[in-house]
């Protein structure tokens, strides 16, 4: 170690081994700090001051400072300091004269010998002859030569003798300090005539100062640099020779820390700082002063913030010095706690004395070590008997073993101990009692004892209290059960009635999409038509944006209906809601004043992210507008828990652990009534135009939706607090990453397209014959399986959920796959329903568009699933005998590889499992070894597990976006390299500019390509 720049410094223990060899003692002695600690000091340090380096005995100084642990550090300096002061007068006495000069004032000519021409690297002879005033000036280093000018003119004016110290550049390229002393001389007129004077060498006195100087500095950084508190203070002393102050000479940088005195120097303690200051450190110091004899205590300094120090002090300068030297440390905490711990104790053993229960403790490994009164008068035993395992001797022999037994494996765990057994007592008579121990453990789980207590359970007794107790309270929990069925029967009225609206609101928003559908559809086919008419083109552009606000309106519909389809990712709503706060400041002004406030250890939710983001916004816009657009707005972030008191009277929501959001305004409030119907749609407090009625709705729909629960709390004048509370969820925060939306390209594929309501099926029909696909069309279920089993060739299956008649579209979908395996279902609606929905998610496998869709949303959500059946078909095509694990395929050798190419370890990570087989099957057969995965679950815990070189992965995983799975695996992994088996055309958003792009449907030669090209970049 090596604590003050590169200082020689030995580290002692309290018996004077060596804990701590510095650089700088590396440095002077010759040896390792391996090779030195551990050792005794006194084999390096003889009992003649010597001390041993490598190379031999050396004659250094060495200082010794005590430390709070009874350790020393012993700082060395070599003896050659001690004379640095002696070399410095010796040079000053017996500086080199190296040459003298005289100027002639009236011809400015500078006669000088030959060494003091040679100092200035001037010829000797053109010196001799004389040279100008100004090529000796040139030669004076450029720092100095302004002020050497000045100085000679002051001389020339004022008369008296000259003394100039600087630099002059040596002819060899060095720099010599040099000594100037001269004496104007003038003639009978009094002007100056001529400037005589002598040339000195200092430059070893320059040298000798500047060692001194560091040495010092050296020294000195020892002490500034200890983390303990150091001072050297002066005593002061009253006329009895008591002493009763002291004054601070000197003070190291964590003085101020340890005392929280501000700049100390030259202040007496009780004068200037404390006036209170206890008279026990002014006699410790003093007595140290007097005597000599250092001290090492510790003792409390109540002025100081009532602050407790460890100190040694030890005299400096000699005994009878008033100057003392002190080390120190601030030792509260650990004293405080000392003291707590002993206050604790005495609380405990003074609050089980008083307590009518049986109280004991016993050791971490479980024997008795103290119990209460009670106990021993219970059991008429002495404490000594029942310590350490005499607690037997009152146990009823029948249940002695059970109690034991127990007793022993709760020693062992560190569990709870409880257990009934019988205990004998005084007179002989066993009564029953409950025996239980809890551990108390510390910061590291150890259990640092056991605290137990009997408690009597003879049942006769308490059977007696339990009756008096029921016809005691029986009239009061009639009340409170009728009142508790009222409360339920009022919030199942209001459950139902918002159940009803959901259902209106549903049925509105799904016939509002179908008719958005068709106006946006017409709109988008539309622009092609009046392509290069701007005025028309800023029409439609127009139109669109209206339809985009209708399907928000929709949007907001569903949401209270709670049938919109949720993508819930795992976030942590304090990081998301600080995150918003840019969007926040722009929606509601920067009149409101916003306050974020986010619990340490915040636990995750399972949420949607950008629902959890609207209903933020909401919450806060409906603040701003409480509040008239100035205010304070609070928004908080906690971990909650609703115990099963608080749910007992809500009919959906359960007791457990959640994630707790709080939005509070300081706004004008809301009565009860008010309170009664703010989450019902198209309700609002605002005037007329100025809100929808929407927002609260929304944020109402998506809480149920999520399993949550929403409050309210308001009171007119007093503001008004929304919570939220989502539930927890134990996984780890997910990063939200979208893929990129791509043109559309169009097909030439068949698509039958069942859609009952006219228009929207005329305009879909329009849109995807647009594209180039072939279209064929019917009005319900049972027309598209008429369809189907025709026989006529049909790719894909376009349909929408909700539709008259008998036969649904779900099981319309079902029986057209059994018929043709290969063929793509879509479904569309304007809102989802429990035949493909439940939990508020799509059921596995379902893949839904919901209206309105963009035409380049239509087409790229086709082409992918086209891509994904083809490689599926392809898949089923060819042998297989894999089995579809998450564990690497078999046990055995796989084949060798291809003569020339490089074999990987591959985690393949597919969820349908035709295409997994197979491809596992290809990259087997090319030599590979595969690790199977079917989620991206499945594949990080395989990652935990396995090495491999290669990640090939869908990008449309059940649980996780291809992408982010990418890059949670580069994390754990940085080296492996990613392929994305996909039917999109690109890469997904922020993969890795090394990642290779693999098109499905994909043969063995194109996955080995792909590989390939991977390997040619490792």
């Amino acid at each position: 170690m090596d604590t003050t720049l590169s200082a020689p410094l030995i580290f002692l223990d309290s018996d004077a081994v060596i804990t701590g060899w510095s650089d700088g003692a590396q440095r002077v002695l010759g040896w390792k700090a391996e090779e030195m600690i551990g050792h005794p000091f006194s084999e390096i340090h003889d009992d003649r001051g010597f001390f041993m380096g490598a190379s031999g005995a050396l004659d250094l100084d060495s200082v010794s400072v005590p430390t709070p642990d009874n350790g020393r550090v012993v700082a060395l300096r070599s003896s050659q300091t001690r004379h640095l002061q002696e070399r410095l007068d010796l040079t000053m006495t017996n500086a080199d004269v190296i040459g003298s000069w005289n100027w002639d004032v009236s011809q400015d000519l500078i006669f000088t010998d030959g060494r003091f021409a040679a100092s200035f690297g001037l010829d000797p002879k053109q010196a001799e002859t004389g040279l100008p005033l100004e090529e000796f000036i040139n030669r004076i280093h450029e720092g100095d030569r302004a002020r050497v000018a000045d100085e000679i003119v002051r001389t020339i004016e004022s008369g008296d003798a000259y003394s100039s110290e600087y630099r002059i550049n040596r002819p060899d390229g060095s720099v010599s300090h040099v000594l100037a002393q001269g004496k104007l001389v003038k003639d009978a007129e009094g002007k100056p005539a001529r400037f005589p004077g002598v040339l000195f060498d200092v430059t070893a006195r320059r040298k000798a100062e500047m060692d001194a100087l560091a040495q010092r500095e050296r020294y000195r950084n020892l002490f500034e640099n200890l983390d303990s508190g150091f001072c050297v203070i002066r005593m002061i002393w009253d006329e009895d020779g008591t002493p009763v102050d002291y004054e601070f000479l000197e003070a190291n940088h964590s003085f101020t820390r340890h005392t929280g005195i501000e700049d100390p120097i030259g202040k007496w303690m009780r004068r200037d700082i404390a006036q209170g200051h206890e008279q026990h450190w002014f006699e410790l110091y003093g007595n140290v002063a007097r005597t000599g004899e250092p001290v090492n205590t510790e003792f409390p300094a109540s002025e100081l913030n009532q602050r407790w120090f460890k100190v040694q002090a030890f005299s400096i300068d000699g005994v009878g010095s008033d100057n003392v030297a002190v080390l120190f440390s601030d030792a509260t905490a650990e004293k405080r706690s000392e003291l707590a711990l002993r206050a604790s104790e005495e609380e405990f053993r003074s609050l089980s004395q008083s307590l009518l229960n049986h109280i004991w403790t016993a050791t971490p490994d479980g024997k008795i070590e103290w119990l209460n009164d009670r106990v021993l008068a219970y059991s008429g035993e002495t404490a000594d008997r029942l310590k350490g395992d005499g607690w037997a001797s009152i146990v009823h022999p029948e249940d002695f073993p059970a109690a034991a037994a127990a007793w022993s494996h709760s020693v062992e765990t560190g569990e709870v101990y409880q257990i009934e057994f019988r205990i004998r007592r005084h007179d002989g008579n066993y009564r029953w009692h409950v025996v239980r121990a809890t551990p108390v453990k510390t910061e590291t789980g150890e259990v640092r004892r056991w605290v137990g207590s009997n408690t009597d359970i003879e049942h006769a007794k308490l059977n007696e209290a339990a009756l008096a107790e029921l016809n005691a309270t029986l009239e009061e929990r009639i009340a409170e059960r009728t009142e508790e069925l009222l409360q339920s029967q009022k919030a199942l009225q209001q459950s139902q009635k918002m159940e009803t609206i959901g259902k209106l609101t549903g049925g509105v928003a799904h016939d509002f999409n179908n008719l958005l559908q068709v106006v946006s559809g017409n709109l988008q086919l539309l622009a092609k038509d009046v392509s290069g008419n701007e005025q028309a083109g800023t029409r439609v552009n127009n139109a669109l944006a209206g339809v985009q606000r209708g399907a928000k309106l929709a949007s907001q519909l569903l949401a209270f209906s709670r049938r919109q389809p949720l993508e819930p990712k795992v976030i942590n709503v304090g990081r998301f809601v600080r995150g918003m706060d840019d969007l926040l400041r722009r929606s509601i002004g920067e009149t409101v004043d916003i306050e974020v406030v986010v619990a340490e250890g915040l636990w995750n939710t399972s949420a949607d992210p950008t629902q959890v983001e609207n209903a933020i916004l909401n919450m806060a816009i409906n603040a701003r507008d409480a509040m008239d657009g100035a205010g304070k707005l609070t928004i908080e972030a906690a971990n909650a828990r609703l115990d099963d008191t608080y749910t007992a009277g809500l009919e959906d929501v359960e007791s457990g652990n959640y994630v707790l959001l709080a939005v509070t305004d300081t706004g004008a409030g809301m009565d009860e009534a008010t309170l009664e119907q703010v989450f019902e749609p198209f309700f609002s407090t605002k005037p007329e135009g100025k809100g929808t009625g929407l927002g609260l709705s929304m944020v109402y729909g998506f809480v149920k939706q999520s399993g949550g629960h929403i409050k309210i709390y308001s009171e007119p004048g007093q503001g008004t607090t929304v919570k939220i509370y989502l539930p927890r969820a134990l996984a780890d925060e997910e990063q939200d990453i979208q893929a990129p939306a791509g043109p559309a390209t169009g097909g030439t594929e068949t698509i039958l397209v069942v859609e009952d309501d006219e228009d929207v099926r005329a305009t879909v029909v329009a849109t995807l014959k647009d594209l180039g696909y072939s279209v064929l069309t019917a009005r319900d279920a049972q027309g598209g399986l008429a369809v189907i089993e025709s026989g006529v060739p049909v790719d894909v299956l376009f349909t929408d959920v909700v539709m008259p008649g008998t036969l649904k579209s779900p099981e319309m979908a079902k029986l057209a796959k059994a018929i043709n395996p290969d063929l793509v279902v879509l479904f569309t609606s304007g809102y989802t329903e429990n035949s493909i929905v439940h939990g508020g998610k799509l059921d596995p496998g379902v893949e839904l568009l919901s209206k309105p869709y963009t035409r380049e949303a239509l087409d790229g959500r086709i082409r992918h699933l086209i891509a994904n059946q083809k490689q599926a078909s392809q898949a089923a095509a060819a042998p297989s005998s894999a089995q579809a694990t998450a564990t690497p395929v078999g046990d055995a050798e796989p084949a060798a590889a291809t003569s020339g190419q490089r074999k990987f370890k591959v985690l393949l990570v597919e969820d349908e499992a035709l295409i997994r087989i197979n491809t596992a099957d290809m990259l087997t057969d090319m030599g590979h070894d595969v690790i199977e995965a079917g989620t991206a679950a499945e594949a990080l815990a395989a990652t935990s597990e396995h090495e491999f070189d290669i990640l090939v992965t869908d990008v449309g995983l059940p649980d996780m976006k291809g992408g982010e799975l990418a890059r949670k695996v580069q994390a754990l992994k940085p080296g492996v390299g990613i392929v994305f088996a996909t039917g999109e055309s690109q890469l997904p958003e922020g993969a890795d500019a090394e990642a290779v792009l693999l098109t499905k449907p994909y043969s063995d030669e194109s996955l080995k390509a792909a590989l390939e090209k991977l390997g040619s970049l490792a």
